[in-house]
């Protein structure tokens, strides 16, 4: 069994209390601090699940049924720009599946896998609830909208030669996947309001409506009851 060193497991014992002291119960915490583990190592390790087991009074048999659950949480250490193409249905019609086939035969890398050099670490997501802006894909988590497999492949590129790249959507610059987590984790960085949010086809319908002076309906009598 590993174990984390006497300085990380304080670090990450005094960010666990605080996240724990947010839910009632501390079980409820399980998740953020699959997350917050995730952030220190790149994946859930073992020590990770030692540790938010420990932490949250659980078997480490209930951790791990947790966080392989979940494809969020990963197995082996992530690259440090975790790169998902959305190979569901809208997005595979409009270029995804084309752009995965390219992306991964341009860098070498098959679904889960990450390079050597451990920049950048290749998945299939499913949907990412961003079909308008289909094909999408995202780099840990930030939304790249409206892609090509020429613009796949180049940003991968940009990424490992360590360029400078900016998101369609929220911050211009682009954390690790590390810092990613420990966001996810419930610690954040200060950058959730930064760059656009929803914009172009998101609310289209909103500008419609407006221009037409349209509201919605009032709900019905007893439609909350």
């Amino acid at each position: 069994m590993t174990t984390y060193s006497p300085e990380v497991r304080e670090r990450l014992e005094r960010d666990a209390k605080e996240i724990i002291g947010r839910y009632p119960k501390a079980r409820s915490a399980l998740l953020p601090l699959l997350h917050l583990v995730q952030a220190e190592d790149g994946y859930v390790s073992d020590a990770g699940q030692e540790f938010c087991a420990a932490m949250l009074g659980l078997s480490k048999a209930e951790v791990v049924g947790v966080s392989t659950f979940y494809t969020m949480y990963k197995r082996k250490p992530a690259g440090e720009y975790h790169v998902g193409v959305c190979i569901n249905s809208l997005c595979a019609i409009m270029g995804g599946d084309q752009i995965w086939d390219e992306l991964t035969e341009h860098a070498g890398l098959g679904n889960g896998e990450t390079s050597t050099d451990g920049k950048i670490s290749l998945e299939r997501i499913e949907c990412n609830a961003a079909c308008d802006f289909a094909p999408v894909m995202m780099v840990n988590w930030e939304f790249f909208d409206n892609q090509t497999p020429e613009s796949a492949k180049k940003l991968v590129d940009d990424l490992r030669a360590g360029k400078e790249v900016a998101p369609t959507r929220g911050p211009g610059r682009l954390c690790s996947f590390k810092d990613a987590s420990r966001v996810l984790a419930g610690l954040p960085d200060g950058l959730a309001g930064d760059g656009p949010s929803a914009s172009g086809p998101s609310i289209e319908g909103l500008k419609i409506a407006k221009a037409n002076g349209w509201t919605a309906p009032a709900p019905s009598k007893g439609a909350s009851e």
